[in-house]
């Protein structure tokens, strides 16, 4: 399976388990659309430095070849996977009242001797 195949492989995956598993319906939402750009934007900027550095490299064979800011179009699809399905997740969790609340623990012990 070339990587182009997975990456779209994930992004139907998590698309329909968005909409049709969990129910949260994420990508028929405004505000999800509205904010992505933001999301987009950072993984443009970390992606062009990780490629861009050689620091990842692809196989060409495995890739279509397309760019943006030196990273194959196909990290950006697995990016867009990764953050849906994450969203989603949370919003399945919060709706069914697991961790309602902000409950951190009581942190390490240098913030305990702080605190004190």
């Amino acid at each position: 399976m070339t990587y182009t195949t997975a990456a779209l492989l994930g992004v139907v995956v998590v698309v329909a388990i968005d909409l049709f598993v969990l129910r949260t319906r994420l990508v028929t939402r405004l505000v999800f659309w509205a904010t992505y750009p933001i999301i987009f934007t950072f993984q443009l900027i970390s992606n062009g430095i990780l490629t861009g550095r050689e620091i990842v490299v692809y196989d060409p064979a495995a890739i279509i070849g397309w760019r943006l800011v030196h990273a194959p179009v196909e990290d950006l699809l697995f990016g867009f996977a990764l953050v849906l399905l994450t969203l989603s997740i949370w919003i399945t969790l919060g709706r069914r009242g697991i961790q309602r609340t902000p409950a951190a623990g009581d942190g390490s012990a240098l913030l305990r001797r702080l605190r004190n």
